[in-house]
C-alpha cells in the first residue's frame, strides 16, 4: 500500500461513516459540507464557495437552490455588484448545522479509537506538512505554467 491509497480509502470510509449518520436526519454530506463553510465564511459568493468546495458553479447553484428552498441558506444582494449574490446560513440552517456536528465528532471519534493523543498530534502535524507542500507545489506549477 502507499500512502495516497491510505489517505484515499480513510476519506471514504470517513464520508461513508458520516453519511449514515446525517442520513437519519435527511442530510447529505454535500449538504453539511456547504452548511459548514457557510458558517465559517458567512457571505461568500457563489464562485468562492463553489472554488472552496471545488465544484462547478452551475452544481453548486442547484444545491443552494434545493437549500433555499429548505430555508437552511438565503442569498442575499451583494452591495458591490448587483449581479452577484452573498450567501448566508438561516437560523434553521445554523440549528442543522448544530445536530450535525456531534455526528461528525463520533465519526472521528470512531476513526481515531486507540490512537493516542501524540500519535494524532504527530498524525495532523504530517498531514499539515504534506498539504503544506502540495499546495506550494501547486502555486508553482501554476506560476511556471501562467
Amino acid at each position: 500500500e502507499n500512502i495516497g491509497t491510505m489517505l484515499a480509502q480513510v476519506s471514504r470510509l470517513l464520508r461513508r461513516s458520516f453519511d449514515a449518520r446525517a442520513r437519519g436526519i435527511g442530510v447529505t454530506r454535500p449538504q453539511w459540507q456547504v452548511l459548514s463553510l457557510l458558517s465559517f465564511n458567512a457571505g461568500i459568493n457563489q464562485g468562492g464557495l463553489a472554488e472552496l468546495l471545488e465544484v462547478e458553479p452551475i452544481t453548486l447553484g442547484r444545491m443552494i437552490d434545493r437549500l433555499q428552498d429548505a430555508h437552511l441558506v438565503e442569498r442575499r444582494p451583494d452591495p458591490a455588484d448587483r449581479r452577484a449574490w452573498r450567501l448566508f446560513l438561516t437560523d434553521k440552517g445554523q440549528m442543522l448545522l448544530d445536530q450535525l456536528r456531534p455526528f461528525a465528532l463520533e465519526t472521528y471519534d470512531i476513526a481515531l479509537e486507540g490512537i493516542d493523543e501524540a500519535e494524532r498530534v504527530a498524525l495532523m502535524a504530517a498531514l499539515g506538512r504534506m498539504r503544506a507542500n502540495l499546495s506550494r507545489r501547486q502555486s508553482l506549477d501554476t506560476a511556471a505554467n501562467g
